[in-house]
């Protein structure tokens, strides 16, 4: 083990990083080093970027690797070497993509929505889609007002098959019918136990079932 190495890996050990990120940063630097030919100590600025250049362009590492690397050279030269530079610029850490998250279409989501077997859960799914639906248009109208009240034109939008109010206006529906059958359906439950209870009780007593509502002198 080289001195430097010893050194980087004692100053890793003193600010407690976890093993796994030790393990990382010793091998950033010894690809670095062995990309070169030399020991970093020997190497500057000029030769970092170069390095990650190699990295971006040549070996088409995404952006995330790239940062690992970053790190490590980074605590090298910081750290261990205590290089006096500016480092957001001599070690310029790479943007990460922001991906967008999937959204389905109206059409997908009822299909998925009928999909689900079980009454209950397919209602409360579907009351809350139409809940997050119907925000998220009021959310869309809001931004293209402020942008028209700006002065900023609106981009032009493809136009769904089914428009979003539409399919929130539909969902919100089966929600209300899954809903109503249930309620429907409980009711009736709750009817043939008190017929039967009521039947029950005449069978012991000979009471009638509407003697209840019977005036007595």
């Amino acid at each position: 083990m080289t001195s430097l190495r010893q050194r980087m890996t004692e100053d890793m050990q003193v600010r407690n990083l976890a093993l796994n990120t030790q393990t990382c940063y010793v091998q950033q630097v010894s690809l670095f080093a062995r990309h070169f030919n030399k020991s970093p100590e020997l190497l500057g600025p000029e030769d970092i970027r170069a390095y990650q250049v190699h990295l971006t362009n040549e070996k088409k590492l995404a952006p995330g690797s790239v940062l690992i690397a970053v790190a490590a050279l980074r605590f090298l030269y910081k750290v261990s070497l205590k290089k006096n530079w500016s480092f957001e610029d001599v070690i310029p850490a790479p943007k990460k993509p922001q991906k967008l998250p999937v959204v389905l279409s109206p059409e997908e989501i009822l299909h998925f929505l009928s999909c689900v077997g079980n009454t209950r859960h397919r209602a409360i799914l579907t009351t809350c889609y139409a809940r997050a639906a119907h925000l998220r248009s009021h959310s869309l109208e809001a931004h293209r007002y402020r942008q028209s009240a700006h002065g900023h034109p609106c981009r032009p939008r493809q136009r769904p098959e089914r428009s979003l109010p539409d399919a929130v206006a539909q969902i919100a529906g089966d929600a209300s019918q899954l809903l109503s059958g249930r309620a429907a359906q409980r009711l009736a439950v709750r009817g043939r136990c008190e017929r039967s209870a009521n039947q029950q009780k005449f069978r012991r007593t000979g009471v009638p079932e509407d003697s209840a509502t019977l005036w007595h002198p």
